[in-house]
C-alpha cells in the first residue's frame, strides 16, 4: 500500500470521527427539546450533512490546501502528522465530553507539523490569524444572532400561549436543525478534501492547476462525515443540550437558525469555522436572554479553555507525530 493510500485512509478516518464528534452540534438542541428522538435526529443530520455536496462550492477545501501552510512546505509526512494529531485530539475531547473544534485541531496539527518540518516561516500568518480570529467571532456571532432572534420572537408572539408557541416551534425546529446540519456538512467535509487534494498534488496524482479534487474524493469525504454523524457522540450531546442551559423548542430554533446563518456565511467566504464554537455561542445567547443565572458558566469556562488550548496542543501533537513519521520513513 502506498503512503498516499494510507493518508487517504487516515483522512477519511478523521472525517468519520469529525462527524461522530460534531454530531452533537447538529442534534443537541432538537434532542434536548424532545422534538426528535436521538435516532431520528442523527439520521436527519447525516442526510443533510451529505446533501451539502450539492449546495456549497469548495472554498474551504482551498483554504486548507493553500491558506494555512506554504505549499512548498507541505509534504506527505506533514499531512499524515496533522491528520493523526487531529484524530487524537478529537478522541480525547470526545472522551472528556468537551465540544472542541475539529477545524482548529486540524489547523493546529498542520501548523505544528509544518514548523517542525520547515520552521516558522512555513506558516501563512495572515491565513492563521483569520482562522484564530473566528475562535472568538464565531461564538460571538452565534450569541448575538440567537439572543436577538429569541428576543424578537418572544415579542412577536407575546400574546400567544406557551402551548401554542411550543406547538409551532416544535415543527419549525426540524427545519432549523436540518439547515444547521447542511452548514456543518458544507464546512467540515471540505477540510478533509483539502488534505487529500494537497496530498494528491504532491504525489502528482492530480494536476496542481486542477480547480477541484476528483469527484470520488468529494463524495468520500461527505460520506465519511455523514456516516460519523449517524453514529453520534452522545457524551457531547449531553454537554451541549443540558449542561450549558435548558432550552425550549423556540430557543432551539433560534440557536440552530443563528448557527446555520453563521456557518453558511463562513463557508461562502471559504473560512474553516468551528461548528462547535458557533452553536455553543448560540445556545449561550438564548440562555442569556433569560438572565445571567440561566447559563451554567462553570461548564462554559471549561469549554472555552478547550477551545483556546486546541490549536497549541494539537500543534505539539502534530510536531511530535511528524518526527515519528519522518523517522519511520
Amino acid at each position: 500500500m502506498s503512503f498516499l493510500s494510507i493518508i487517504v485512509a487516515l483522512v477519511l478516518i478523521f472525517d468519520f470521527i469529525n462527524g461522530f464528534h460534531d454530531s452533537a452540534n447538529s442534534i443537541a438542541c432538537v434532542v434536548s427539546t424532545k422534538v426528535l428522538s436521538p435516532i431520528a435526529a442523527v439520521t436527519m443530520a447525516a442526510f443533510f450533512s451529505f446533501m451539502a455536496f450539492f449546495v456549497f462550492h469548495l472554498k474551504v477545501a482551498s483554504t486548507i490546501s493553500y491558506g494555512v501552510v506554504r505549499p512548498d512546505a507541505i509534504n506527505l509526512n506533514v499531512i499524515a502528522a496533522a491528520t493523526v494529531a487531529a484524530i487524537i485530539w478529537n478522541l480525547l475531547t470526545w472522551w472528556w465530553g468537551l465540544p472542541s473544534s475539529s477545524s482548529h485541531t486540524l489547523v493546529g496539527g498542520l501548523i505544528g507539523a509544518a514548523i517542525t518540518s520547515s520552521g516558522f516561516g512555513s506558516v501563512i500568518t495572515s491565513g492563521v490569524i483569520k482562522i484564530i480570529a473566528f475562535i472568538f467571532i464565531a461564538p460571538l456571532l452565534g450569541f448575538i444572532l440567537s439572543y436577538t432572534l429569541s428576543t424578537l420572537i418572544m415579542w412577536i408572539f407575546r400574546k400567544l400561549s406557551p402551548y401554542t408557541i411550543d406547538k409551532w416551534f416544535r415543527r419549525l425546529q426540524i427545519i432549523s436543525a436540518s439547515s444547521f446540519s447542511l452548514g456543518h456538512g458544507g464546512n467540515d467535509a471540505q477540510k478533509s478534501m483539502g488534505l487529500i487534494w494537497a496530498a494528491m498534488i504532491i504525489t502528482g496524482a492530480v494536476s496542481q492547476d486542477a480547480e477541484m479534487p476528483p469527484i470520488w474524493v468529494v463524495l468520500s469525504c461527505y460520506s465519511a462525515l455523514a456516516l460519523g454523524t449517524l453514529f453520534g457522540g452522545w457524551r457531547i450531546v449531553k454537554t451541549m443540550g443540558q449542561k450549558i442551559t435548558k432550552i425550549k423548542p423556540f430557543e432551539g430554533f433560534c440557536a440552530e437558525t443563528a448557527g446555520s446563518l453563521a456557518l453558511v456565511t463562513a463557508t461562502h467566504w471559504g473560512i474553516p469555522v468551528s461548528t462547535t464554537h458557533t452553536i455553543t455561542g448560540a445556545i449561550i445567547g438564548v440562555g442569556a436572554r433569560k438572565g445571567v443565572t440561566a447559563v451554567k458558566w462553570g461548564m462554559t469556562r471549561k469549554i472555552y479553555w478547550a477551545w483556546i488550548l486546541t490549536i497549541p496542543l494539537s500543534g505539539i501533537i502534530g510536531g511530535i507525530t511528524y518526527l515519528l513519521f519522518n523517522y519511520l520513513n
